[in-house]
């Protein structure tokens, strides 16, 4: 009765393997939705590869991405035009944020890397009044519901990578290349620790096992 599922997994890593698609990519823009047309700084916590710092500074003054892994901060400086206004740096987003208020930060699959409380409360010390707060988060299946929908996700997540590569074997994209790290929360307690936090933010289960948070700065 196991090994029909081993053999099914084992074969979707190989699907995976040769036809790799961004799953946090394909939240940006739904992440862009949330936030106003104009505005003058952001901060993209866990920035990677920069493809979402670089989205934002199609409407920010300036903005900065900020990740602890310098390999792919190289990356993301070498992928950036001079012309953009997007400055990376190498840091610790609990320890080494540079000097806000921040208008909009962005958090995509990073904030599981940290003690989640502390880093929420951090963020909100670096968000401007007004501003918003965006996380693209990652939680441990524990629910019926968390379970159910991550298996719905499956034959979605084969199809999207089928469409993304158009039925090609392709590299993994820089994005991909960023170190990775298995969630320990589940959904229930970060939505219970969120709203203590961040009174009035929205939260939502989301495909491709994820989950979002939106706070607004009063």
């Amino acid at each position: 009765m196991t090994t029909l599922p081993r053999r099914m997994f084992r074969a979707l890593d190989r699907f995976h393997a040769a036809h790799p698609w961004d799953h946090n990519a394909h939240y940006h823009g739904w992440i862009m939705r949330q936030l106003p047309r104009r505005f003058a700084r952001a901060l993209d916590v866990g920035a990677g590869s920069g493809d979402l710092a670089r989205l934002l500074a199609s409407r920010a003054t300036s903005v900065q991405g900020l990740d602890a892994d310098p390999t792919i901060v190289v990356r993301a400086r070498e992928l950036t035009a001079l012309a953009v206004p997007v400055r990376f740096t190498v840091g610790d987003a609990m320890t080494e944020i540079p000097p806000g208020p921040y208008d909009v930060i962005t958090c995509v699959a990073t904030i599981h890397h940290l003690p989640f409380s502390d880093a929420l409360t951090h963020l909100r010390r670096h968000l401007a009044p007004g501003g918003t707060l965006v996380v693209v988060g990652v939680a441990r299946a524990q629910s019926r519901g968390d379970r159910l929908l991550g298996a719905a996700a499956i034959p979605m997540n084969v199809a999207m990578a089928w469409v993304k590569n158009k039925g090609r074997k392709a590299p993994r994209p820089a994005s991909m290349t960023a170190a990775t790290r298995p969630a320990a929360m589940s959904f229930a307690d970060i939505v219970r620790d969120a709203h203590r936090i961040l009174p009035g933010c929205r939260l939502r289960r989301r495909l491709f096992w994820r989950y979002t948070l939106v706070w607004h700065h009063s």
